[in-house]
């Protein structure tokens, strides 16, 4: 009996792209080339080409199961995206915690920065970097209580000048009485004005500026601010 992989290889028949895998046209074309080029004096044995089929038969279900699948995971995460962006255009008009330490300018007039302390401290200042590493605001003398604390920072350099849009970054340090240095947590706050969607997913519209919805750590009372 001829091999069926070998006369494909003979013959020229067109196999799936992938070398390593083959689909279950693959394994048809295989087939009718092994019928095509049996040796006519010693014919396929019935039983042989019977599970042949029965193969052929098993490798097309699971095709199709497969393909079912995918097609119901994409319909699923369509349907959950459908939600996600419905829900988050609720939060429009609510006051929000985010984490990280990045910052964004885009127009706005203030941005409220804040930072958790475990501890007391006996001197804070925080300082503002911009996308250069260079250190363009240094505000001294905020709040050193234990817990969350908040400053609000009108966009000026040390100069007093307004600093142009673009992408800064903040950190607080913060020393005990003994001159030992504090681990703070830090956030800063703001209200959703909008909210984008895109390629690159969902984006919330904070005082005008971009962040990712992981960004947000709390939804708080649009009454109030929070704490």
């Amino acid at each position: 009996m001829v091999d069926p992989i070998t006369t494909a290889a003979q013959t020229g028949t067109p196999t799936s792209p992938n070398k390593n895998v083959l689909g279950k046209d693959d394994f048809l074309k295989l087939m009718i080339q092994q019928m095509k080029n049996q040796d006519p004096l010693n014919p396929m044995d019935g039983t042989q080409y019977a599970a042949q089929l029965a193969q052929f038969s098993s490798l097309e279900q699971l095709t199709n199961l497969n393909k079912s699948m995918q097609d119901s995971i994409n319909s699923n995460y369509t349907l959950t995206q459908s939600i996600n962006n419905t829900l988050v255009a609720t939060l429009i008009g609510k006051n929000v915690k985010m984490g990280g330490n990045a910052l964004t300018l885009s127009g706005q007039q203030k941005i409220t920065l804040g930072y958790t302390l475990p501890a007391a401290a006996q001197s804070v200042s925080i300082k503002i970097y911009n996308d250069q590493g260079a250190l363009v605001r240094t505000i001294d003398g905020v709040p050193g209580t234990t817990g969350g604390n908040k400053v609000s920072w009108d966009l000026s350099d040390n100069n007093g000048g307004k600093l142009p849009d673009g992408k800064y970054t903040f950190e607080v340090d913060a020393l005990n009485g003994n001159g030992d240095k504090i681990t703070a947590d830090i956030f800063k706050e703001g209200t959703i004005g909008g909210v984008r969607f895109g390629n690159q997913g969902t984006v919330l519209l904070v005082d005008g500026a971009e962040y990712s919805i992981s960004d947000i750590l709390e939804i708080l009372n649009s009454n109030n601010g929070g704490n």
